[in-house]
């Protein structure tokens, strides 16, 4: 019976992904991967030494990678939704998708109308997903490595 409860204790925890990417991948694998997933690298707006920004325009979003060296710290993606009740909905349909896969209730510290903020601890990382519709509709989701990991 102990050692049952034991193998059930040591659930398998994958490691902190950004859609499929580990974290633990070096900065020039981790562009590779999303170049390959048909996101370019927007020069104009990367900083060779500190992030880099990649844009699909086959997506509704945009992806900033913010790195130190090799080692990749922060992923976020910034969505280009043109009416604040279109990034409402797309807020919750992220919330939502998030709850289920990882299984667990977000920290909501804000959730007005428009601006409302989940974040889900997966352990070794933070996702947050912030909604600001202030003077233009703003909703971005960011992967956050804790460190250490």
């Amino acid at each position: 019976m102990a050692m049952a409860a034991m193998v059930a204790c040591q659930k398998e925890h994958a490691p902190f992904n950004y859609r499929g990417l580990a974290f633990s991948l070096p900065v020039t694998q981790f562009v590779d991967s999303m170049q390959a997933r048909g996101f370019a690298v927007d020069s104009a707006a990367s900083d060779s030494g500190n992030t880099v920004v990649l844009a699909n325009a086959a997506e509704h979003y945009r992806v900033l990678a913010a790195f130190k060296g090799e080692e990749l710290l922060v992923v976020q993606e910034t969505y280009n939704l043109s009416t604040n009740d279109s990034t409402r909905q797309m807020w919750q349909q992220i919330h939502d998708g998030l709850e289920k896969e990882l299984d667990a209730w977000p920290d909501c510290p804000v959730l007005k109308d428009d601006h409302k903020e989940a974040n889900f601890d997966t352990g070794d990382g933070i996702i947050s997903v912030l909604l600001e519709n202030t003077y233009t509709p703003t909703l971005t989701v960011r992967y956050t490595k804790k460190s250490g990991q």
